[in-house]
């Protein structure tokens, strides 16, 4: 084989190495951002959680009647017994959970339609119900099982509990610890609602995500990050690629002294 030839071959393989290689302009977010100057707009697209089949309620009620308080809020002992104490504490969590028809059951008032309703609007349905049993009733109501799920090219797949009820998609793929360098920034999000599967694809390249309707998670919201083609094909071996282009080009300088 002439040295020409070798050289030909060389430099085939250097451009294939490095074509396999994630390309910078597909890599950061929001590039369509004006970074020139500050720039600011109404957020329009946030509006609460409402409540669905299946979310577990935390219902904290608190009045002037203290006994009388004790049976509306769910705890441990109530749920499980002094003698399985310290399996509930370990395994379980506990609260109101909304059946399929969107109710919940609750002593002395009965069944109560939250579906559809936000944790504000069911304290405030819950404390005027309560006024017939309890002086100047106060109700706390929080989501007790909202999670997201974070699955494919990011740092720490996983699951991850929300402890409030606002959480955005910038905000869920930090607590992953971003996407690896070889994740593709078009992203799928999986969401369920209403009995109905939503799968919907969002560009992290552009700033329009931030005023997506689906920009502000929902409970059991699913993220998935597919790789790019070269970390399937090798599962991201930077340092094997960088090994054959110095070995290449070495090769080239050894044919070019002769």
């Amino acid at each position: 084989m002439n040295i020409k030839r070798l050289l030909f071959l060389s430099i085939v393989a250097i451009v294939i190495t490095a074509s396999s290689c994630t390309s910078y302009k597909n890599i950061p977010y929001f590039q369509n951002v004006n970074r020139d100057s500050i720039f600011t707009e109404t957020i329009t697209n946030y509006s609460q959680l409402t409540i669905q089949p299946a979310d577990l309620l935390g219902i904290h009620v608190t009045s002037l009647n203290n006994e009388a308080d004790a049976k509306y809020n769910y705890n441990l002992e109530r749920a499980f017994g002094n003698s399985n104490l310290d399996r509930a504490e370990e395994n379980a969590v506990v609260g109101y959970l909304v059946d399929q028809d969107g109710n919940i059951k609750m002593p002395s008032i009965g069944t109560i339609k939250v579906s559809g309703l936000t944790t504000t609007q069911i304290a405030r349905l819950l404390e005027t119900k309560l006024l017939l049993d309890l002086k100047q009733p106060t109700v706390n109501v929080r989501i007790q099982n909202f999670k997201i799920s974070i699955l494919g090219d990011v740092k720490n797949p996983g699951t991850f509990n929300i402890t409030n009820e606002r959480i955005t998609l910038s905000e869920a793929l930090s607590r992953s610890g971003d996407l690896n360098i070889t994740g593709i920034r078009s992203i799928l999000l999986i969401r369920e609602l209403e009995g109905k599967r939503t799968y919907v694809p969002i560009d992290l390249t552009s700033k329009d995500i931030i005023t997506s309707p689906y920009y502000y998670l929902k409970n059991n919201d699913v993220i998935y990050v597919k790789p790019n083609r070269a970390r399937s094909e090798d599962n991201g071996s930077t340092f094997q690629r960088a090994g054959l282009i110095v070995s290449v080009l070495s090769i080239i300088a050894i044919l070019l002294q002769r």
